[in-house]
């Protein structure tokens, strides 16, 4: 068997080698360094396929792969960054089920985790589910019908990485508040697995014509990032499904 069939796989395997690495920073409440680990995931998950067809090597294994990884980096990490803010949120106690060894005995305090944060695990189930989904439908080729999961993850990235480099007190007020926190969470959880159909970034020529939406959406995308750093993430995912609703005639 020749080795660049496994080309493809090592590097889906470092997509998820990197979401571990990301829920470990992420469940110590380290964000800047859990969004570090998910970018390299997303760096990873990009270059997979993109080998594998540059490679003609692709396969059923490898699509399963990619969905597993991705579970992880960009379905867990999120689910647990969502779950620590809504945990700040409400102030609820650090969950800490460690006792003076490793070996102490189990008791049902170590249980006692509070039950509101918990919403923000619903991004990894429907997370989760919406990759299911989309390694059965043979459609989206073209398109993509849902938000992607890596767009979902990076919004969810952004909130802490705007807390941490532009601190203001609107902005705080806002994305340390438990309902906007779990309404996102919602609406996080219909967009993944709605039928709204969006565009790939995926160019068939370089002719504006036939691409124009895409050459705006990053256009736009460039000068969001330049004005409003971190902030522009959420922006750029609102661009990106509004395009996407006005040329839906052109989606297919």
């Amino acid at each position: 068997m020749s080795f660049k069939r496994h080309i493809p796989n090592i590097v889906t395997l470092l997509n998820l080698f990197s979401g571990c690495i990301a829920v470990i920073f992420a469940v110590y409440g380290n964000f800047v360094a859990a969004a570090i680990f998910v970018f390299l995931g997303i760096f990873f998950d990009f270059f997979d396929g993109l080998l594998a067809r540059k490679l003609n090597v692709q396969s059923p294994l490898g699509i399963q792969l990619d969905s597993l990884a991705d579970l992880v980096t960009s379905g867990v990490v999120p689910g647990v960054i969502m779950f620590k803010l809504i945990s700040l949120a409400i102030n609820a106690p650090e969950f800490n089920g460690n006792k003076n060894s490793w070996n102490s005995g189990f008791e049902l305090e170590m249980l006692e985790v509070p039950i509101l944060p918990l919403f923000g695990l619903l991004i990894a189930l429907a997370s989760a589910y919406r990759l299911a989904k989309f390694n059965l439908d043979e459609d989206q080729q073209t398109y993509f019908k849902g938000l992607p999961v890596p767009a979902n993850t990076l919004v969810i990235l952004s909130l802490p990485l705007i807390l941490e480099y532009q601190n203001s007190d609107v902005m705080n007020a806002i994305f340390i508040n438990k309902w906007f926190l779990i309404g996102l969470t919602l609406l996080s959880c219909y967009l993944l697995n709605s039928n709204i159909k969006l565009f790939a970034l995926k160019f068939k020529n370089w002719k504006f014509r036939d691409n124009a939406v895409r050459y705006i959406f990053l256009i736009l995308s460039v000068v969001l990032l330049i004005v409003l750093q971190f902030a522009a993430i959420p922006l750029i995912i609102a661009l990106y499904l509004i395009l996407s609703i006005v040329d839906r005639k052109n989606i297919n």
